[in-house]
């Protein structure tokens, strides 16, 4: 799939809402002879998840901020002309008490439609949109989407899925679980260790035996992660721009470590870390650096392309 800057000829045009815990993210391009051009690309951090994740219900506030992001959305959506819609709902909302009421009313009042999809449909997606990026090979590499209420992990080559699986460990819900005190001490982090050790025994039944080349963070913290070693260097870097990076590994350690053993004010103060991501980023540098220990993965890289491209490129696909 490539995207190209917008033009002026009238062609068919999509939207696509990847609704997280963490993020609403809507795309909109323009279809013509399967070439698609990127026409808004916008995202708000909703945190839909913020106060009740662990209690399985949207608290009042980020319901309403949910609630009015989708009326955003829903302007743009009809400002842009756009024929065809497909919103897609993760973690949060699959499994809050009151996530049917929220879907309810924002039919409603923006007139979208969500759809809900489970967890193995949403590595599909996610598979889709990182083989678009370009980034996989014929070697075996193995995605890692970490999400706020969901991790997905999809081994994979750029012909076909192998095995995958999402778990409900997202890094808010780790978060909540384990990273109450900042910097996050040695005990929560052997906790965690151990945590994961457990819940993550099918990716490791799964991947047994099976040499894995690289490992792939799709878009999120990975994108933090590049964004925060870049700056560093005083490179000249916009990660909007790109489709695929390359981590040397030294850097990838340095900056983990430096993330997981700093407290919230040095992160905040950080170059690259979002607002959103400043509390987050611990427990998803913890949770790639173990996966990677576990299964001696020594190569690391990162699409931008994640489960909204993916739906897009299917969408064009059955065109």
């Amino acid at each position: 799939m490539q995207i190209k800057e917008a033009d002026s000829k009238i062609a068919e045009r999509i939207a696509v809402m990847d609704l997280g815990t963490n993020t609403f993210h809507l795309l909109i391009a323009e279809v013509k002879d399967g070439n698609i051009t990127e026409i808004v690309k916008d995202h708000e951090a909703v945190k839909l998840g913020e106060g009740g994740i662990s209690k399985g219900f949207i608290q009042p506030i980020p319901y309403q901020r949910g609630i009015k992001t989708m009326e955003k959305f829903g302007r743009e959506i009809t400002a842009h002309n756009v024929g065809k819609v497909k919103a897609i709902a993760t973690s949060m909302l699959r499994n809050a008490a009151n996530g049917r009421a929220f879907i309810d009313e924002v039919k409603a009042t923006s007139g979208i439609q969500i759809e809900l999809i489970d967890g193995q449909q949403e590595a599909a997606y996610i598979y889709q949109g990182v083989k678009a990026s370009g980034c996989l090979s014929v070697d075996t590499s193995l995605i890692v989407d970490i999400g706020g209420g969901s991790v997905e992990f999809i081994l994979c080559t750029q012909s076909q899925i192998l095995w995958k699986q999402s778990f409900e460990i997202g890094a808010v819900r780790l978060m909540d679980r384990f990273h109450q005190t900042d910097p996050i001490p040695h005990h929560a982090i052997e906790d965690l260790h151990q945590y994961l050790n457990d819940v993550l025994q099918p990716l490791f039944i799964a991947t047994q035996n099976i040499t894995i080349g690289k490992l792939i963070g799709s878009a999120g913290a990975f994108e933090t992660f590049a964004e925060i070693i870049e700056l560093h260097k005083s490179t000249v870097f916009d990660v909007k721009r790109i489709k695929s990076y390359d981590f040397e590994l030294r850097d990838f350690i340095d900056a983990t470590n430096t993330i997981i053993r700093s407290h919230h004010t040095e992160r905040a103060a950080m170059k690259g870390i979002i607002s959103l991501r400043v509390d987050m980023i611990v427990v998803a540098s913890l949770l790639t650096r173990f996966v990677m220990e576990k299964l001696e993965i020594h190569t690391v890289g990162m699409s931008t392309y994640s489960l909204k491209e993916g739906v897009l490129a299917g969408l064009v696909a059955d065109q």
